[in-house]
């Protein structure tokens, strides 16, 4: 989707401010929010692309306003209603008003806290072929999803090159949906500065992104 979560390139949103020696959390609950997004991913209850198009389908007014765990919990709460685990009735309560919805996986236990917070692997395993190899020129396609992808608005329309290829991975597109892994082969593609913002940028900088193999077209 085209949403306010997908800003590069965009300008007037002031230089990125880095924080010396920033610290994982900032407070206790930030962590807490982490550790819920991660235990519920765990269960079964969603995937990583579904907990991204949460965040992604926040109204612009509060996603250029909220922290990033904030983000995070805003996207966990509203995954967990519309899933059914929790209702909007006891959001406002605070408390649980009727049992719970059986968990896929879970509870956990302290022994099993390793296996929960270990990310397992996107690659998956297919019979097709690459499509591209490295060296060929592509272009992203002018796509404008109604739900989530990760290809960048900023290089939709434009030319790269195919530098490496890792594989085949899940789509996240297809996750998202619901609708299974649907592995893909995944390129880095590199673009020049100015075919992406014109004769005016930097003819020195290079910008290399990862696209999915739907998400090109040879040129």
């Amino acid at each position: 989707m085209n949403g306010v979560h997908d800003m590069g390139g965009m300008d007037g949103f002031g230089k990125v401010e880095v924080e010396p020696n920033e610290p994982p959390f900032h407070e206790p609950w930030e962590g807490r929010v982490m550790a819920m997004n991660r235990a519920m991913g765990a269960t079964g209850a969603w995937n990583i692309d579904i907990g991204r198009h949460s965040r992604e389908m926040l109204p612009p007014h509060i996603y250029l306003q909220a922290t990033y765990y904030q983000k995070w919990f805003l996207g966990l709460r509203q995954m967990l209603v519309d899933r059914g685990y929790i209702t909007q009735k006891e959001v406002e309560a605070g408390h649980a008003l009727e049992p719970a919805k059986p968990l896929k996986r879970g509870p956990f236990e302290m022994k099993d806290l390793p296996r929960v917070m270990t990310r397992g692997t996107f690659a998956r395993p297919t019979n097709t072929e690459a499509k591209f190899r490295i060296g060929d020129r592509v272009r992203c396609k002018n796509i404008h999803p109604q739900g989530h992808t990760r290809l960048p608005r900023y290089v939709r329309g434009h030319e790269g090159v195919v530098e490496m290829i890792h594989g085949t991975h899940v789509f996240p597109d297809s996750a998202a949906a619901g609708q299974g892994d649907s592995p893909q082969w995944l390129y880095t593609v590199v673009f020049t500065s100015r075919e992406l913002w014109g004769p005016d940028a930097d003819p020195t900088i290079k910008i290399s992104i990862d696209a999915f193999e739907p998400y090109l077209d040879p040129v």
